[in-house]
């Protein structure tokens, strides 16, 4: 925060001498001008303008945001070896941010599913996001593996509709019952690939300022939280108007 307030204040003084230096006679040098001189002109015309502080501040504010959400989209979408169900080529894609423990993930599973059903053009990208526990990890871990041999949305839909807590029997029984090598599953599940998607998850979570699951990208659209399947139609229309 110190930092961000220093920054923000250096710019705003480079802002203001640009200001002020317009305001000398056309003959003057800058360097000729006496830096108490300066300085002194400098806060008689922030006293007599304080809404251009207001006003410089606000428009840093904006630049700066829209520049980490470009950056968070940038990391969203670099989503090689996420795991996804629907239309691989769709041109309409929504991420989901999501934890094999979370009952709200488990509630808007069913939604998610009825919209890929009904719109042959979407793309869901899973965002392996485990924050709840250790078995979060170990299930977030299986999940991408899955996807490897592209078993995943079989292992998926196990583990969305299975009842009780989650374990390493539990997720080796889910990725059994998708088909997996469970060997293979079980040695991908710890190597570098599955920890460095889940790294770049985390971190585009932290960009986007998603700090609980479900966490849905629908186009433009951060929603935090599940949301119904006429809510997630509304919206995917809105942005699809949009971009057209």
């Amino acid at each position: 925060m110190i930092r961000y307030l220093a920054r923000l204040a250096a710019c705003l003084m480079a802002a203001l001498c640009v200001t002020v230096a317009a305001s000398l006679p056309a003959t003057a040098d800058i360097k000729d001008v006496d830096r108490a001189t300066l300085n002194k002109m400098i806060g008689d015309y922030i006293r007599a303008n304080p809404e251009v502080v207001r006003e410089a501040l606000l428009a840093l504010a904006e630049r700066e945001d829209a520049a980490r959400r470009e950056q968070a989209m940038f990391i969203l979408k670099s989503d090689d070896g996420d795991p996804f169900i629907g239309n691989p080529d769709a041109s309409f894609v929504i991420y989901e941010f999501s934890d094999y423990n979370c009952g709200y993930c488990k509630r808007v599973f069913k939604p998610l599913q009825d919209l890929i059903a009904e719109d042959g053009d979407i793309k869901l990208v899973i965002k392996e996001f485990p924050i709840l526990s250790e078995s979060s990890l170990l299930a977030a871990q299986a999940g991408i593996a899955a996807q490897a041999q592209g078993v995943f949305e079989d292992f998926h839909i196990a583990m969305m509709t299975s009842r009780g807590a989650i374990s390493m029997d539990s997720i080796l029984a889910a990725a059994e019952s998708a088909g997996a090598d469970l060997g293979r599953l079980q040695t991908d599940m710890k190597g570098p690939a599955v920890e460095a998607i889940i790294a770049r998850t985390r971190a585009a979570a932290q960009q986007l300022e998603i700090s609980g699951t479900p966490g849905l990208v629908i186009g433009r659209q951060v929603i935090p939280g599940a949301i119904s399947l006429d809510q997630m139609r509304d919206i995917i229309a809105a942005e699809r108007a949009a971009d057209s």
